[in-house]
């Protein structure tokens, strides 16, 4: 083994949820063990000392479970948080609505699309989530604190980030993980980002089930006045 590599962790909530938790049995993820055990299989020498967790206030009125939505993802952040009270930062975004709406063209299975079929939807957009990472990764980069940097998204609108850390900091090594399901699943799922993989030491393509059942919360987090139960329909 050589020297100890001070690891950073930063994590898109939202990619990691729509690109690999959303309907699994996997939502009460302990994002740091996680990590801790995927940093082991690719840097012998890696040390996790940070985990940084972007993502943005759940919108009841159009969650498939209203309110209890908001209420669960409340919950788990906040056992993610007692848990790890030393090495998890949470930053948050949020969510702009375009309350005229906008239109788009109307989908129809088998048919072409036909701009004169238009339907007017909500338009929501997680606003700040992309930005927050970013300069995060670069100011970690800038610290001198870490020696190693590791991004999980599927979002190519982080390269420039990496590309900036690549150059203006060579010695930093980065890894990216993509959260989504295994190769037998790629029909369903975008490709891991060429674009991020281009600037990266080393790239984790998938996450197996089996890593995300390994490293589930306990069902019931203790807290100082009542323990923080899983979700009942997570």
């Amino acid at each position: 083994m050589g020297m100890v590599r001070k690891t950073a962790v930063h994590i898109d909530g939202y990619n990691l949820y729509y690109g690999r938790l959303r309907g699994t049995r996997f939502k009460w993820l302990d994002v740091v063990s996680l990590f801790e055990g995927l940093l082991r299989r690719q840097d012998a020498d890696a040390e996790l000392q940070l985990v940084r967790y972007f993502t943005s206030p759940a919108l009841g009125r159009f969650a498939t479970h209203g309110e209890a939505s908001v209420l669960a993802q409340q919950d788990y952040h906040r056992a993610l948080r007692a848990l790890h009270p030393q090495r998890l930062l949470m930053t948050f975004g949020h969510h702009s609505m375009d309350r005229g709406g906008t239109w788009l063209p109307e989908y129809i299975a088998g048919a072409s699309c036909d701009r004169r079929r238009r339907v007017r939807v909500w338009k929501i957009e997680e606003k700040q989530t992309d930005v927050n990472l970013a300069l995060a990764m670069y100011r970690d980069a800038a610290s001198g604190n870490f020696q190693q940097l590791v991004v999980c998204t599927n979002d190519s609108d982080v390269a420039p980030a990496l590309a900036a850390i690549r150059e203006d900091f060579p010695g930093i090594r980065l890894g990216v993980v993509a959260p989504r399901p295994p190769a037998l699943a790629r029909e369903r799922a975008r490709a891991a980002s060429a674009t991020l993989a281009l600037h990266a030491d080393w790239v984790v393509r998938h996450l197996l089930d089996e890593e995300l059942a390994r490293t589930q919360l306990p069902p019931r987090v203790p807290v100082r006045k009542r323990a923080i139960a899983r979700p009942a329909h997570w």
